[in-house]
């Protein structure tokens, strides 16, 4: 069975005043909506909350919402008394003008978001006269992502008090036709039952939730304070072993490839793991767990190897070996006594595995190398430069790297640097229970190869996104967007080479469709997937490039950025106010940033002060 998962998290919201706990006598949210609209495996969410400041004075209301890190914010709006306050996304310069003018004048001026797990905060403040009402509109999108085989679509609620008019509404249309959706999560439970309902057709489904005020009340994820607690919409399409689907529109087309019943390709993995002292105690403990549970799930047919490293490098074997139920038995041995100790080795322990797999070359195989480190590079070479410079060597593009990066102390950029450069992505793995099952998550994702050197080609096709993967894995989907040149779609010819276990396979039937907006499916929505993918990409390619390289594809980002209305690391939004008000800006998050503790804030008056992450530094996304 295919496994997989990708969410597009949907987190409701949290209105309270800025000074206290909410209290159900001073306002009252009279209703609040979540409608998220998902088509082409994009989805669009809009929040909508209406309060009523039922107190004989102005009150300061707050709104704070949590939207997914892979999300940009594309609109805000306040209705306030009759007048409507938009906010307006700007280059991140001209919008820190405008910040840094308000500090001046000793306004606080600033929204410093903070990152979780999967995270990013929003939050906005605004004066409500008394008796009157406001009414807070965000709207965010996000291109759906393949893992595990479905997608998730997780809605969070947290209104901080039973609604009256309380609905969440999801629509998902794929022409593709949906093989099935589900609804789970802590909202999902037996008290709240009949609140949810789920219908599906060959081609669309709608899921309503619509509790009660006493079932807001009484449920198992509910309080005094109303929900509190997740509704998880899971689904997948119908899926061919051909092409796949193409949907095209307005001069614009969205390719979606994930063939099926492929037979898997045997694999040559090397796990580096990091046991230097930082990794004492909770840590350590974590990856021998999933270290030991990884190793259960490899097939006989294939072929790994194991190093640890402090300011040492330790093979458990020199070679790769075959994964026999005796050598797994060995490995697992050898994977529960490993300790921590001494310096961080990074450069050595890398190039040693590489070194392993350019010694065993297999045909008809894939290989993968995954580095797991909590820490910077210590000991032997340290510049950070230099190593990723010997890595992208030995590699030299014959496989991927895939860097998992402990905790917060980690270099998270250059882990996710180096992982770029070879055809890997970083992933972070958070400090807490679970762990253990973050890392086997993760390698669950790649444990099986189905395709190798994945080539998208489109004649007639231009402004293409990424169109070369090194691998295709069960479970996950290739997205590729572009242009279709002169609009002319008898020209327009798709094409898809690869190499799978019997050799190389060339894919070119498909089923084409042409995307009519209807309903709720928006005008220009596969314009839109192009230029998000785009954006995204952009920011990739800037981490690898530097000088004026680097420079044109940021003003690239930047210029499509405001194009769309996309709050991007290059974009913030000005949060128009009433006059007389503070303005806030809101910036895209660098990733390492933990909250609002850990951020720059302007303190008024034109100070500035620094408050670093545990590591001592302030992370950035791309500088």
């Amino acid at each position: 069975m295919e496994r997989a998962v990708v969410q597009v998290i949907l987190f409701g919201l949290l209105l309270a005043f800025a000074a206290a706990l909410p209290n159900k006598d001073d306002w009252d949210i009279y209703s609040f909506h979540i409608n998220s609209t998902v088509a082409s495996r994009y989805a669009t969410t809009v929040i909508t909350s209406r309060v009523a400041n039922r107190m004989n004075e102005s009150k300061e209301i707050e709104f704070h919402v949590q939207i997914p890190k892979n999300a940009f914010i594309s609109k805000f709006k306040m209705l306030i008394d009759g007048e409507v306050y938009d906010g307006v996304v700007k280059a991140k310069e001209q919008a820190q003008q405008q910040y840094t003018e308000a500090v001046s004048h000793g306004q606080s001026a600033g929204i410093v978001s903070s990152v979780g797990r999967t995270l990013e905060e929003f939050k906005t403040s605004v004066n409500v006269a008394a008796h009157k009402k406001v009414t807070f509109e965000l709207t965010y999108e996000e291109l759906m992502k393949r893992t595990h085989g479905k997608y998730e679509l997780q809605i969070h609620a947290r209104p901080m008090q039973p609604v009256k008019d309380f609905k969440v509404d999801v629509y998902i249309h794929e022409k593709a036709g949906i093989s099935f959706v589900d609804v789970k999560g802590g909202l999902s439970t037996k008290a709240l039952a009949n609140a949810i309902t789920k219908t599906k057709a060959d081609e669309q489904a709608w899921v309503h939730f619509y509790p009660t005020v006493d079932q807001q009340k009484v449920c198992d994820s509910c309080g005094e304070h109303g929900l509190n607690g997740d509704l998880i919409v899971v689904y997948d399409v119908s899926r061919d072993s051909g092409l796949g689907e193409i949907k095209t529109s307005d001069g614009y087309f969205i390719h979606h490839f994930a063939p099926a019943s492929l037979p898997r390709i045997s694999k040559n993995v090397v796990f580096v793991i990091d046991r230097s002292g930082s990794m004492q105690g909770t840590k350590m403990e974590q990856t021998r767990r999933a270290l030991v549970h990884i190793l259960n799930d490899l097939a006989e047919e294939d072929f790994f190897g194991l190093i640890t490293f402090d300011d040492q490098i330790f093979h458990w074997k020199k070679e790769l070996v075959q994964a026999t139920s005796g050598n797994l038995q060995k490995a697992k041995t050898f994977a529960e006594t490993i300790e921590a100790r001494g310096a961080t080795d990074i450069n050595t322990a890398v190039l040693k595995g590489a070194e392993m797999l350019n010694a065993h070359p297999r045909e008809d195989s894939a290989s993968i190398l995954i580095l797991l480190t909590d820490g910077d590079p210590t000991s032997g070479e340290t510049n950070i430069e230099s190593i990723q410079s010997n890595v992208r060597r030995a590699i030299a593009g014959k496989f991927p790297l895939y860097c998992l990066g402990f905790g917060f102390d980690v270099n998270f950029n250059f882990l996710e640097k180096m992982s770029l450069q070879n055809n890997g992505v970083g992933r972070r793995i958070y400090e807490d229970s679970d762990a253990d099952l973050q890392l086997t998550g993760f390698y669950e994702e790649v444990a099986t190869p189905l395709l190798t050197d994945v080539t998208m080609i489109y004649l007639g096709g231009t402004n293409l996104t990424q169109t070369n993967f090194s691998q295709y894995y069960n479970g996950s989907e290739i997205v590729v967007a572009g242009q279709i040149t002169d609009n002319n779609i008898e020209t327009f010819i798709p094409q898809v080479v690869a190499v799978s276990r019997n050799g190389k396979m060339t894919f070119s039937k498909t089923k084409t469709s042409t995307v009519t907006p209807t309903g709720t499916v928006s005008e220009g929505l596969l314009q839109r997937v192009w230029a998000y993918l785009t954006v995204k990409q952009f920011l990739e390619k800037a981490l690898l490039l530097s000088g004026a390289e680097k420079e044109k594809v940021k003003k690239e980002a930047l210029e499509l950025s405001l194009k769309y209305s996309f709050v991007t690391p290059h974009t913030s939004m000005v949060v128009t106010k009433p006059q007389g008000e503070n303005t806030d800006v809101l910036h895209k998050p660098k990733e390492g940033e933990r909250s609002s503790q850990d951020q720059q804030y302007h303190i008024g008056h034109g100070q500035t002060m620094k408050i670093p992450t545990r590591s001592g530094r302030i992370n950035k996304y791309d500088e």
